[in-house]
């Protein structure tokens, strides 16, 4: 018990969220009479957050890089609108809408890294203005007008949900037994990851610790593709979203362009004297948080129907808190993609849970300030007292 408070202890910043993450649910689980957890809300849940969740993967490689980028939710409308009058207006086919759309997202990321990485303006600055312009743009684009409605292929990217291919009346199978061999693959990947610590002389965690995270992790996912299985099965969204956290965490855990990005975060003048190209590393984050924005931006046009000149109107600070909530440090070197996640899960919850209870969206807002305010400070605590 000792040892597994002691490992509790010293990756608080890594357990610790996620810990509240499930005091969270639980709370919101008994004051809305078990409505939570219900499979059509655990799906809405989903639908309602992928975009914070898959731009929050882009933020995260800025905030650990040590900047900051607050034109995300217009790139997103700007995006958005510019899909919707391809697709409606001038007849693209749905596919090269989607692809010339994420295109325009990298470019305009391009431009933002452009101004931060290489003339220097600081990113809080050069975001700021790209904020203004592509939510003039979209104005001007849609001519303040609500554009709508998309093809049905454009809308199961936010909508759909993967076919049964078993067929089982009210029950979707494939889903359940999708649960099921990913959670084989995470186990067998985990055991693999600590024969190779052992076999080069790293510390493993005990035992006991191993085989009870691996058991709730099991555990939490069969029950969520349970829940799933029970209402429509996995949304396409969910699945979109589950390649990219996988892919993400990949990239920044074991390539050598991850650990440069936290290299840079954690020291800039170090890592280019270590041969770090640092301005090119600025600029490709900056060009990927563009392409990330810009599907986030597809996801919720798809999932309206429409596109609309306020689209994307705070988005920036939801994706923004998750990252921070989820461990992020506001000085850049720390975070983890999972912890991201769960951040966005935290946010996701708290709003949905709280919608359900009735709570006024300005208490919303005031609650989920003060939750940011707490995981900045419970960062900054930790970097003193260390």
């Amino acid at each position: 018990m000792k040892a597994l408070l002691n490992l509790l202890k010293t990756n608080i910043r890594e357990y610790g969220m996620l810990i509240a993450l499930i005091v969270i649910m639980a709370f919101f689980q008994y004051q809305t009479k078990g409505v939570l957890l219900k499979p059509i809300n655990i799906t809405n849940l989903f639908l309602q957050n992928s975009y914070v969740i898959i731009m929050a993967l882009g933020m995260l490689l800025i905030i650990v890089a040590g900047w900051i980028d607050l034109s995300i939710g217009s790139i997103a409308a700007f995006v958005g609108a510019i899909a919707a009058v391809m697709m409606i207006k001038m007849d693209f086919p749905w596919w090269l809408a989607i692809l010339l759309s994420l295109l325009a997202g990298g470019l305009i990321g391009a431009w933002n890294g452009y101004w931060v990485a290489y003339v220097k303006i600081p990113a809080f600055i050069a975001t700021l203005a790209g904020m203004l312009v592509f939510r003039g743009l979209t104005y001007l684009i849609l001519n303040g007008e609500q554009i709508g409605r998309f093809p049905d292929q454009f809308q199961k990217l936010s909508t759909g949900f993967i076919p049964d291919y078993f067929h089982m009346e009210g029950f979707h199978l494939t889903t359940l037994l999708i649960g099921i061999v990913i959670s084989i693959v995470l186990i067998v990947l985990d055991i693999q990851s600590r024969k190779n610590q052992k076999k080069y002389g790293f510390e493993v965690t005990p035992i006991a610790f191993f085989l009870i995270k691996n058991s709730l992790i099991t555990g939490a996912l069969m029950g969520l593709c349970y829940l799933l299985a029970s209402y429509k099965g996995l949304p396409n969204v969910l699945v979109l979203m589950s390649v990219f956290i996988a892919f993400y965490t990949y990239v920044t855990n074991q390539t050598v362009l991850g650990r440069r990005i936290y290299a840079m975060g954690g020291n800039e003048k170090a890592a280019r004297l270590s041969g770090v190209n640092t301005p090119k590393l600025l600029f490709q984050t900056f060009v990927n948080m563009g392409v990330l924005a810009a599907l986030g931006g597809l996801i919720v046009t798809a999932r309206l129907n429409s596109a609309t000149p306020k689209a994307g109107t705070g988005f920036e600070l939801d994706v923004i808190a998750a990252c921070f909530i989820g461990g992020a440090s506001s000085s850049g070197g720390i975070g983890t993609v999972i912890g991201a996640v769960v951040g966005a899960f935290v946010i996701g919850v708290m709003n949905n849970g709280m919608s359900i209870l009735g709570i006024g969206i300005d208490w919303q807002q005031a609650i989920k300030g003060f939750v940011l305010l707490l995981a900045v400070f419970f960062d900054v605590y930790n970097k003193n007292k260390s």
